[in-house]
């Protein structure tokens, strides 16, 4: 009897802690965030005018690396057509601010056209598997850019568009500001995925990427699950393409080549799949290697070289990478917390 008591009264300690636990997990996404927000903010008035526009364009990466490992690396389906994802909400950005002048306005227009299209896509993606999903996508990432030629009046074919844009405001350098504008947009996003992973949602998505028979058994509705996660991940392609528009201040379907697809997909099996802080590995990579590959092509004086050499480099890291660390480089910190743990 006196066991019994001990043990009743002992009981609500441990489920005091386990909800603080789950406390301190629900808000660790949002002091990552703020953290973040705090290291973009003292790097923008540290770094030089170029390198904050590649720290803006980390950012727009960062966009849709990190929707696009959800969709591969949580939900199991393999995407090679984002980069017509971000052409699409780049030319709504640029239609809608050249029409209206209102920046929230545009990119609210880019973020709805991009959902629509990924809702049409993710629908047919629910029915497809394997190689045939990475065939329909990648057949989306050819046909899109011929579009702008096809209806050359409102997309002025290979020329592309100019965006007006307002001047920052203040006395802000327009590369700071274009830093801010795309890492508040990243941040958000990442806020919004880590708190969607985290849920239900995360939980739905795993189920059906592990095995969907079982999925199906518990009750998932999977055909519900596989669009929605395509539309999660093609709205954070619409928002990056939005982003890379600000940022060229222009649009034109060279921008999104098919080699853009290829590059998001290897960026974030490098940075490590399912991850979000893989996903930053993958977006600082995209900035990173062509720039290294443009530099050794510049000091080789060869001017054919320089268009290869930037998926050479992506090639040669990627193995390098599933060799080292087969789980990206994300799952080293895991590897390195595991082996301090044993140690102590």
């Amino acid at each position: 009897m006196t066991d019994m008591k001990t043990k009743a009264s002992a009981s609500p300690v441990p489920t005091k802690v386990a909800q603080e636990r789950r406390s301190m997990r629900r808000l660790a996404p949002i002091a990552a965030v703020l953290a973040g927000g705090v290291v973009i903010l003292i790097l923008s008035y540290t770094l030089e005018p170029f390198r904050n526009y590649q720290l803006a364009t980390v950012g727009a990466y960062f966009c849709v690396t990190a929707g696009l490992t959800v969709l591969t690396g949580l939900n199991g389906q393999l995407s090679l057509g984002h980069g017509a994802l971000m052409a699409t909400g780049a030319y709504s950005f640029a239609l809608a601010q050249n029409k209206w002048l209102s920046l929230p306005l545009s990119f609210v227009v880019a973020i709805a056209v991009t959902t629509l299209a990924g809702a049409v896509i993710g629908l047919a993606a629910a029915r497809l598997r394997g190689p045939y999903l990475a065939g329909l996508t990648l057949a989306v990432a050819i046909v899109v850019p011929s579009v702008t030629s096809t209806f050359d009046e409102t997309f002025n074919s290979d020329q592309g568009l100019s965006v007006v844009l307002d001047p920052p405001p203040g006395t802000i350098p327009m590369e700071r500001w274009q830093a801010w504008l795309a890492w508040t947009g990243a941040l958000l996003t990442v806020l919004l995925l880590a708190f969607l992973v985290r849920g239900a949602f995360g939980r739905r998505l795993r189920a059906v990427r592990d095995d969907e028979t079982a999925a199906k058994l518990a009750g998932v509705n999977i055909a519900r699950t596989q669009v929605l996660a395509f539309v999660v991940s093609a709205v954070c392609a619409g928002l990056s393409g939005a982003l890379f528009a600000v940022l060229a201040q222009s649009v034109s379907p060279g921008a999104f080549p098919l080699t853009l697809s290829l590059f998001l997909v290897m960026a974030i099996v490098i940075g490590g799949l399912g991850s979000l802080f893989g996903a930053l590995l993958g977006a600082i990579l995209l900035v990173a290697l062509p720039t290294f590959a443009q530099s050794v092509a510049e000091q080789t004086g060869s001017h054919r070289l320089e268009g290869n050499l930037a998926l050479v480099v992506f090639g040669v890291v990627l193995i390098v990478v599933m060799l080292a660390a087969p789980g990206g480089l994300a799952s080293i910190r895991f590897t390195f917390i595991r082996r301090f743990r044993r140690e102590r």
